[in-house]
């Protein structure tokens, strides 16, 4: 059923998830809806099937990009450079990824919420490396958050280029990472650490 996976992620993308019908999708495809039915089992997983293509295509992009960095510093900003090539090259793949009438729950969201594991964990693997071996087990924490941050910051970035396209999608991607790099440079420096704001009552 290529045919179907291919018309599904063009009319997902074109449409959104919760507008789009498997009465829909059986009619563009040219079969009928009880045969899409047993090929996919229902729309959540054909939607799945599309995701993963997309998905996968983002993640393997970034990983090949960042595979040939020379630092972490570099690998990281490889990355959002990729992370926004891949969203001008393939904008369908992008809107079925990120498609903001996605349910909240259920096997979409568990697949939306595994893919933006990865590209945090992705994230989070440079900042780690960025930091003296001896800080990273007790920056762990604080590492993840700012992963998080910062590919939410990617996305709304992305979301606002795909709306206005007032830049092209590499200058988005240079205005990020200017951004985003002298801070996360200071918090890399050995003075970082004691330059954070006590917690209260810490008169230490």
């Amino acid at each position: 059923m290529e045919q179907a996976l291919v018309t599904a992620h063009g009319l997902f993308a074109e449409r959104g998830y919760a507008v789009v019908t498997m009465d829909e999708v059986a009619a563009a495809v040219g079969v009928t809806k009880p045969l899409l039915y047993n090929y996919f089992g229902n729309k959540e997983r054909l939607y799945v099937a599309c995701m993963e293509r997309a998905g996968d295509a983002l993640v393997r992009t970034i990983l090949e990009t960042v595979g040939d960095a020379s630092s972490p510093s570099e690998a990281l900003n490889e990355g959002l450079r990729a992370f926004f090539a891949f969203l001008d090259a393939d904008r369908d793949a992008w809107a079925v990824l990120f498609d903001e009438t996605l349910p909240h729950s259920g096997e979409v969201a568990d697949r939306v919420a595994e893919y933006r594991g990865r590209l945090i964990s992705l994230v989070a693997e440079s900042l780690l490396a960025e930091l003296p071996a001896k800080r990273r087990a007790a920056a762990q924490i604080e590492v993840e958050a700012l992963s998080a941050a910062l590919l939410g910051a990617a996305e709304a970035l992305a979301r606002w280029w795909l709306r206005t396209e007032a830049t092209t999608a590499s200058e988005a991607a240079e205005l990020l990472i200017a951004t985003i790099e002298p801070g996360l440079r200071l918090r890399s420096t050995p003075s970082a650490k004691s330059s954070r704001p006590k917690p209260k009552g810490d008169r230490s």
